[in-house]
């Protein structure tokens, strides 16, 4: 007799939308919409949005990208010889996780003449980071005074009502249908914030398309139990 294999899903990948049609505005997240909705009337050539991780920071950045056609660099892609050529076009530049770069002396050389060269040429750079520039490790005195100066915005993890709706869209991204009473077991167990709900739902569409079955709270909570959560009330 021959054996009929485990149904394995085939990672085909989806298409999350990301416009800004579909970034949820909660009030975790308000303050920092108000500041990109504000651009290009910044008082200053850099504001700085910061929180814990999966809080939403990229998704926030991704939305000011789609408005000035910014590039999105790291710290360590931070040279003194680059900074022309990085607001050559957009006059705009996104630079996550930008504590990161705190500390090195080139990187803290080459973002205080990008700063620098914003200012003086109308451009803007929007940076991302855990903390305000004020913990950041920076050296460079010049640079300190700049980043401590610069606007800053908190955002924070999402409240109940935001994590129900990013669950939704993110199910509706991968068109999988789930009912309410998943969503309220996942908003009460998972932990809160955007990555997990990321991971969250992707794991639950592989199981589900695993066992070829649709989405309840008990697979859910299996799988809940797997990342390490107790899946109890």
């Amino acid at each position: 007799m021959t054996e009929t294999p485990a149904q394995l899903p085939l990672d085909l990948g989806h298409r999350p939308a990301m416009g800004e049609d579909d970034f949820l505005v909660a009030s975790s997240n308000e303050a920092a919409v108000a500041w990109l909705d504000l651009w290009p009337n910044w008082p200053a050539p850099a504001l700085v949005i910061f929180g814990p991780a999966g809080c939403g920071k990229t998704h926030l950045a991704q939305v000011w990208r789609a408005r000035t056609n910014a590039p999105r660099i790291a710290p360590s892609d931070l040279k003194v010889e680059a900074v022309p050529d990085l607001l050559d076009k957009a006059r705009a530049v996104v630079i996550d996780n930008a504590e990161h770069g705190a500390g090195n002396a080139e990187t803290e050389r080459a973002l205080f003449h990008l700063y620098n060269l914003a200012r003086e040429s109308g451009g803007h750079l929007l940076l991302t980071a855990e903390t305000a520039p004020a913990h950041w490790n920076i050296r460079l005195p010049d640079l300190r005074s700049r980043m401590i100066a610069a606007p800053t915005v908190a955002v924070g993890l999402p409240d109940d009502a935001l994590l129900a709706a990013i669950l939704v869209k993110l199910f509706m991204d991968r068109q999988v249908r789930v009912g309410t009473d998943v969503i309220r077991f996942l908003v009460t167990h998972m932990e809160r914030s955007f990555d997990a709900a990321r991971r969250l739902v992707a794991d639950l569409d592989a199981a589900a398309l695993a066992a070829r079955r649709r989405i309840t709270v008990p697979l859910a909570r299996r799988v809940l139990e797997r990342e390490g959560f107790s899946g109890t009330p």
